[in-house]
């Protein structure tokens, strides 16, 4: 199977959480990580960081612990630790558990060592990634979690922040989720607007047979629909999957029904935490949930930095006479 661009396979020795899938690394000089990268440390320290001059010494030496607050599941410290390399090669990044590793509150998951002063210029950008990424893939296992025991798979959308698209996704698939399109070029998605585009009665089996008339063979055609009827006018022009937008629990059951497994069904719409059982339970194959990227709380996480034992006291002003 063909890899992504920014997905790899996981690191030997990497040991994976017992609770969730084997974790994905991310090829992090991809062209799309690294040009973020260049623009959060540009944006954050541009000509330098003007407090930790003006205060620490530049040879003063730190260590310093990465700590998850609150229980999660931890996305992003290879990212995490690319930052704090692009500030300082020298810099001593220590992953202490992987990406997506399952922890209790107060979990070490990384250790850092090096000059005091890079250290804390690269903290912030590391911990902004670190929290955002573990937030994405903490939510994402709790919408796993809640659907357990039923075939339905967690997948998400492209409603991701502008520029963290590839690692919100593998927050995605840390937190044990599925990624539905990375962008417009990776399928074929009719939506309601296209729809409206093409116009008259019969909109839903002409888009279908348009789409099939010149895409490849390898490419599967998605349509959303949100009736009954459009439904079946999907199922007959023979599309492979079909989105049942914003659809409740009793139409769902009545799509399971009458789809009968010639297409995929991907339930999606206003899913939440308190409803996405009792959408799983439908017997739908699909439930996308844009929540997962556009409404997952950061995760508190924070670096605690020491000097080291063997350090020296910066010296004193002399005294005056």
């Amino acid at each position: 199977m063909r890899r992504r661009d920014g997905e790899m396979p996981s690191r030997p020795g990497m040991t994976p959480s017992p609770s969730f899938p084997s974790p994905v690394t991310l090829a992090l000089l991809d062209s799309s990580t690294s040009r973020l990268l260049d623009l959060a440390l540009a944006e954050d320290i541009g000509g330098g960081d003007v407090t930790s001059t003006l205060t620490v010494p530049a040879e003063r030496h730190a260590r310093g612990t990465i700590l998850a607050k609150a229980p999660g599941v931890i996305s992003g410290l290879e990212v995490a630790g690319e930052v704090f390399r692009r500030v300082d090669p020298t810099t001593i990044f220590t992953p202490l558990v992987a990406d997506g590793a399952a922890v209790a509150a107060m979990t070490s998951i990384a250790s850092v060592e090096g000059s005091a002063r890079s250290l804390l210029a690269a903290e912030r950008i590391a911990l902004n990634l670190l929290q955002r990424l573990s937030g994405v893939a903490t939510i994402t296992a709790r919408y796993v979690a809640a659907v357990r025991g039923t075939k339905a798979r967690i997948v998400d959308t492209r409603k991701t922040t502008p520029g963290l698209r590839s690692l919100e996704k593998a927050a995605v698939r840390h937190g044990g989720g599925h990624n539905h399109r990375f962008g417009l070029t990776d399928g074929v998605l009719i939506k309601d607007n296209h729809l409206a585009a093409i116009g008259g009665k019969n909109r839903v089996a002409c888009a279908v047979s348009l789409a099939r008339q010149d895409a490849p063979h390898t490419l599967r055609i998605e349509i959303e629909v949100t009736t009954l009827d459009e439904l079946a006018q999907a199922l007959e022009a023979g599309a492979d999957v079909v989105l049942l937008d914003n659809m409740d629990v009793a139409a769902l059951q009545r799509a399971v029904a009458l789809a009968d497994g010639r297409a995929l069904l991907e339930a999606s719409g206003g899913v939440t935490l308190e409803t996405v059982a009792e959408i799983a339970a439908t017997g739908v194959d699909l439930i996308s949930v844009g929540a997962l990227t556009h409404s997952a709380p950061a995760l508190d996480i924070s670096l605690d930095l020491d000097l080291s034992p063997d350090r020296e006291d910066p010296p004193r002003n002399p005294p005056r006479k």
